[in-house]
């Protein structure tokens, strides 16, 4: 194992050795039964177990209340720009039956790639009408890039909207809402807390379990792609607050759009997240990954590794900027703790540096094309 690389790959991203070596096992033998775990039944004794077991690590290390679920589903995060715009307007139909398709608004603030991806889905599936609550792109230096969170002074909310949907951590875009409730580049939920319910959606897919989530509870809806932190690909974690698990054919009878059954929320927590063969595997490694967690401290051990590691990558951004080489992407106090993304400057240096750093071993350093 000497020769592995340092792997800088977003998602699907590096996972410690002591686990890869811990799932090698397990695909030979799972937890003793003499099946691997790329074989056993999702309905067997043990594998039911172990999937119990990864839920109580996510509520215990994320301190998610009993009001809400955790549920564990496929598709990606790409999946659940539909799934959540489904769900929450069938829940808004079955709350406001007599509102009109154009009387319901989704609001949207889009930081980034992926935000602006799940608006455009939204948009898409139609049953509402998509309100643009922010589009950092007007703040940008160009114009037109996503690089900076704005002040809260900028924010347009709709009232009583089916949902209120942000992307915590723009992957691509290396741009992130601050840990800190008191800065200007925090979400803003004073202005969205008017009492009741919030249908307050995070997309948590490139940070998750990387550091605490605030005001979690006022959360109708969290979800994260595992394998941007937590496990390979083909896992979509859940934590849903019991409020929008709606009977979604109730709500098409009302003239809700249909949810297809294997997106309905309802049908995930009545099956125990097991209607259909789950992502085995990754929910094996995710498993295994949350265990090393809480054996090393949860997510107390991570924030602080993790402020480390990105206060020593921005330091060397930073000087390398007072020399001319490098050049940062995102406007100070909306830089991602995830993703660090810079510019390589001169003719040709950017491919200069990817080959050097390869020399090192290391490797995924490219980005998003």
């Amino acid at each position: 194992m000497a020769s592995r690389v340092v792997n800088f790959g977003a998602g699907p991203s590096a996972l410690p050795q002591s686990v890869l070596e811990e799932a090698a096992q397990g695909l030979l033998d799972f937890n003793g039964t003499g099946i691997g775990i790329a074989e056993i039944s999702h309905r067997s004794k043990e594998f039911t177990s172990f999937i119990t077991t990864l839920e109580s690590h996510i509520r215990t290390q994320l301190d998610v209340p009993p009001t809400h679920s955790i549920l564990f589903t496929q598709g990606g995060g790409s999946a659940q720009f539909s799934a959540i715009a489904l769900n929450l307007l069938a829940r808004h139909r079955l709350l406001y039956p007599q509102l009109s398709d154009d009387e319901r608004v989704l609001d949207y603030v889009v930081t980034g790639s992926w935000s602006k991806k799940a608006a455009e889905e939204a948009r898409r599936l139609g049953g509402g009408r998509v309100n643009i609550a922010l589009d950092s792109r007007k703040y940008s230096k160009d114009g037109k890039s996503f690089d900076n969170i704005p002040p809260h002074s900028e924010y347009a909310f709709s009232n009583d909207p089916a949902l209120i949907y942000y992307c915590e951590n723009e992957t691509v875009d290396g741009v992130e809402f601050s840990h800190d409730d008191t800065a200007p580049t925090a979400f803003p939920y004073h202005l969205v807390q008017k009492g009741g319910l919030l249908p307050l959606v995070a997309d948590y897919s490139s940070s998750f379990m990387s550091r605490p989530i605030p005001h979690l509870a006022e959360h109708a809806v969290i979800f994260a792609g595992a394998q941007k932190n937590i496990g390979p690909a083909g896992l979509t974690i859940l934590i849903v607050r019991q409020d929008c698990i709606v009977d979604v054919d109730a709500a098409a009878k009302l003239g809700a759009t249909p949810v297809p059954l294997t997106m309905s929320y309802k049908t995930l927590f009545d099956s125990k997240s097991l209607y259909n063969t789950p992502s085995v595997l990754a929910i094996y490694i995710a498993g295994l990954v949350l265990a090393r967690s809480s054996e090393l401290g949860g997510l107390k051990y991570y924030e602080e590794l993790n402020k480390r590691k990105a206060e020593k990558v921005y330091a060397v951004v930073l000087k390398g900027e007072e020399h001319g080489i490098l050049q940062r992407k995102v406007q100070p106090g909306s830089a991602s703790w995830m993703n660090a993304v810079f510019t390589v400057l001169g003719d040709g240096a950017e491919q200069r540096f990817l080959e050097g750093a390869e020399k090192e071993g290391m490797k995924g350093l490219k980005g998003h094309r």
